[in-house]
């Protein structure tokens, strides 16, 4: 059994302008101990689809009745994640089965309060822990994440504390009511290349000994080579490709994929000039019909039925799928 289940999510966001779909029938499923890699450029609707598995995009925001979140937990009934409507509803949820590590750490700290006494205060609010037990977990948890001096470090505040050190500070907190799934939204963008590498080898870690399912946002496919079981590629709020990540990467099938590989340097050819991908990601108030990237496609065929229909996702091979009608696929 799947540890989380999204199937046919849609979102729309209400504007000024009116409904605009900021994604569009994303399914995935994420079992436990997996990391699910889910990649694309800015704008796709990455981190629109990780907080809806925690109701965190809003007020403004409009769900599809068929979109389905579900989240599968030991000893419990599963927990349809949308169907909750107050927020003391989500308290299971938000930092207890599900922890989120976000892109800018200064962004996740208060400023004006200790790291140490945020953590002992989510621990309280998720846990029967003590005051004192809290503390002396938190303690354990920035040991565990390689930080120096935590008994110190606890009570410094965020800015205080390196990139590095802030980054690793809050995996330590979202790990420490040992959630069964863990959203790292792009955790790895604001670091240099070594913290970088300390930061993705600490999540394998933590995954071994946790068991927990991680569901691993960025734009970088190299990070993703080096951390995701699985890849899930997103374009304009849509799955363009997914499959196990070597054969996703080793073997694209979708232009849109195979666009964002050939835009990565090259190591073995310095002298190789990037290929980027034409054009600019549409704005969501202007998707495209049909297939939303026929029109950044070079290989785009006018008049062809990428204009008119969405396709489906057509088996490549086993557990390898792409958003293309079956005659094109390889």
């Amino acid at each position: 059994m799947s540890l989380l289940s999204v199937k046919d999510l849609t979102i729309r966001f209400r504007t000024d302008e009116g409904l605009i779909t900021a994604v569009e029938n994303v399914s995935f499923d994420i079992a436990p101990g997996e990391v699910l890699g889910l990649v694309g450029e800015s704008g796709s609707g990455k981190s629109v689809t990780a907080k809806a598995l925690m109701q965190l995009n809003g007020g403004n925001t409009v769900y599809d009745p068929a979109s389905k979140v579900v989240l599968n937990l030991p000893d419990t009934q599963p927990l349809d994640i949308l169907s909750f409507k107050r927020e003391r509803d989500m308290g299971v949820i938000r930092g207890g089965a599900i922890s989120m590590i976000f892109q800018e750490p200064m962004a996740s700290f208060a400023p004006a309060i200790t790291i140490g006494k945020q953590m002992v205060e989510q621990l309280m609010l998720h846990t029967d822990m003590s005051k004192d037990r809290a503390r002396k977990h938190s303690i354990d948890m920035l040991d565990r994440v390689g930080i120096k001096d935590p008994d110190k470090r606890i009570d410094q505040y965020a800015f205080e504390l390196s990139g590095g050190m802030r980054q690793r500070a809050m995996i330590a907190m979202a790990l420490s009511t040992s959630p069964k799934l863990l959203i790292a939204d792009e955790p790895t963008t604001a670091l240099d290349v070594t913290i970088q590498a300390q930061v993705i080898d600490l999540m394998k870690d933590l995954v071994a000994e946790f068991g927990m399912g991680i569901l691993f946002i960025t734009h970088d496919l190299g990070v993703i080579a080096q951390t995701a079981d699985r890849v899930s590629v997103m374009y304009l709020g849509r799955i363009m490709e997914t499959g196990p990540v070597r054969d996703v990467i080793r073997n694209p099938a979708h232009p849109y994929t195979k666009g964002l590989i050939n835009a990565l340097p090259k190591l073995d050819d310095l002298d190789a000039p990037l290929t980027p991908i034409p054009g600019d990601i549409p704005s969501p108030l202007e998707r495209p019909p049909g297939c939303v990237f026929h029109t950044r496609n070079p290989d785009h065929v006018p008049g062809s039925r990428y204009e008119r229909e969405v396709p489906p996702m057509s088996q490549v091979s086993p557990d390898h799928f792409a958003a293309l009608f079956p005659e094109d696929v390889a």
